[in-house]
């Protein structure tokens, strides 16, 4: 019998978001032979309290799924708590997972692809995590293959192993070092360049975010990750009730609306320059700041 990595979902106070990211999981061809296992944090603020109790009630009707489970915190941990923690815990369980946040929407295909990436890369010692989601990047249309490998994680629908989140140094014990090193911030920016401001950012605790140093830590490891060349995921997710993100269109992509349920994956690494040149654009400061006074 196959095995399927269970799916972590991540909930706070948006129920709509919540309803619309289940249905569309519910929607998936393998939805009823995997695990989902679902984490809600509780209210920071007194006008939170009502928002995620009326989540909280929902999540106890869900089906659909091999098996659902709901872990209700009794304290607000916040969104990079939260996952480090929940996925955390699933591992001492699981060798993987799909991660999901409230406000994804996933094609019905996404969780064919992501467990076929996760067992085909299990063994790599170059490839970092798995990505559902895809930015819509020029010189994919008609792309070839079912995927193509960039320099940086994508915390909107991803897949990794125990084995490589067990190795994350949440703490970056190494950024009074990097920080003084021009070199090293120049390589990290293959990814785009903003990833040296937000890891500074977040080490000045500015910002609370558990992506910035999952990146980082592929950083380190020069490892890769895989992406889909059609987009498994969308975010519903910006706008002014968003918690870590507002308006924006740089990241609109289209959603995979095939019926393919077999991807192709290759044994060997290598690197499309074009596609990594174009993912990096997207981050760029010019990008950025157009968006910034244009929006």
């Amino acid at each position: 019998m196959e095995l399927y990595a269970p799916i972590v979902l991540f909930t706070f106070n948006r129920l709509e978001e919540t309803k619309r990211t289940v249905e569309a999981l519910k929607k998936n061809y393998l939805a009823n032979k995997t695990e989902l296992i679902i984490f809600s944090d509780a209210a920071c603020k007194r006008s939170d309290i009502g928002k995620v109790e009326a989540v909280r009630d929902y999540l106890k009707t869900i089906k659909g799924f091999k098996s659902v489970l709901v872990n209700e915190s009794l304290h607000n941990k916040g969104l990079a708590k939260s996952i480090i923690e929940g996925v955390s815990e699933v591992f001492t369980n699981s060798d993987k997972v799909i991660v999901l946040e409230d406000d994804l929407i996933t094609s019905p295909n996404f969780l064919d692809f992501m467990n076929q990436a996760l067992d085909h890369y299990q063994d790599s010692k170059k490839v970092f995590s798995i990505s559902g989601y895809t930015m819509n990047l020029p010189s994919l249309e008609g792309y070839p293959k079912d995927f193509f490998l960039g320099y940086r994680a994508s915390s909107w629908g991803w897949g990794t192993w125990k084995e490589n989140w067990e190795k994350v140094d949440w703490k970056v014990s190494d950024y009074s070092d990097f920080r003084l090193n021009p070199l090293q911030q120049l390589k990290f920016m293959k990814g785009g360049s903003d990833l040296p401001r937000m890891l500074r950012r977040q080490m000045n605790n500015e910002i609370d975010s558990w992506a910035i140093r999952w990146c980082y830590d592929q950083f380190k490891r020069k490892m890769y990750t895989v992406f889909p060349s059609s987009s498994k995921v969308i975010s519903i997710g910006f706008g002014e009730n968003a918690t870590h993100t507002k308006d924006t269109v740089r990241f609109d992509t289209f959603l995979d609306k095939s019926n393919q349920r077999s991807f192709s994956f290759d044994d060997t690494i290598e690197i499309d320059k074009i596609l990594v040149s174009e993912f990096r654009k997207k981050f760029s400061y010019k990008n950025r700041l157009f968006e910034t006074f244009f929006k």
